[in-house]
């Protein structure tokens, strides 16, 4: 079974994914964090995401993978901390924008889904990497509360931003991941959207796995 949840930056997406494959007792796949892992690797190799030839070189040196814990690993070293700043965050889509990048990490997430039931969450799982997946979800939230959950992310790390900043770095984002020619962020026909922005995760999780009991 796979279960897809799409959506926009700080829409709620990875930490219901996780808490709805911990409900079902199977994988997580956060695919974010293999793009934030990329973005970092290229950042730490001093690669720029225009450098066509040097991307390509530094994907097929790489191994990313997720270890027993979950965790991310890129070259065998837990990158899950790092891969969360606010610099990473800004430099990210640009990187996924990367056809290259994209069809490597699109290989790797069917790989791991293949093996086993799985709940997948990004841009493009409904509509690129599974769309004949069992179940789909678009999550989304007002800007305001976006930008709320990601100063608390920031916050977390010991960065900070204005609320301003925030916001005019998500609408960035936005633009930048719904207009890329390679697999946009777009809701699939199918799949249900659920507005996250007054809801808790635990809420968000509820209604995601009732809707999965009633129609399996």
């Amino acid at each position: 079974m796979i279960i897809a949840i799409d959506g926009p930056s700080a829409s709620g997406k990875s930490t219901t994914a996780k808490g709805v494959a911990e409900k079902l007792g199977i994988t997580h796949v956060d695919t974010g964090a293999m793009y934030r892992a990329v973005t970092l690797g290229l950042k730490l190799s001093e690669i720029s995401p225009d450098d066509e030839a040097g991307v390509c070189q530094y994907l097929s040196e790489i191994e990313l993978y997720f270890d027993a814990n979950n965790k991310i690993r890129l070259n065998g070293i837990d990158v899950s901390h790092e891969i969360r700043s606010g610099d990473i965050s800004s430099r990210v889509s640009a990187v996924s924008a990367i056809p290259e990048v994209r069809e490597k990490m699109v290989i790797i997430q069917r790989r791991i889904a293949g093996e086993q039931n799985c709940v997948l969450e990004g841009r493009d799982i409904g509509t690129v990497v599974f769309p004949n997946a069992e179940f789909k979800f678009f999550l989304i939230a007002d800007i305001d509360v976006r930008a709320k959950r990601r100063l608390i992310e920031l916050e977390k790390m010991g960065e900070t931003k204005s609320i301003s900043e925030l916001i005019e770095d998500i609408r960035r984002r936005d633009q930048l991941d719904s207009s890329r020619d390679h697999s946009p962020l777009i809701q699939a026909d199918d799949a249900i959207p659920i507005d996250t922005s007054q809801l808790t995760i635990n809420e968000q999780i509820k209604k995601i796995i009732n809707h999965i009991n009633h129609n399996k």
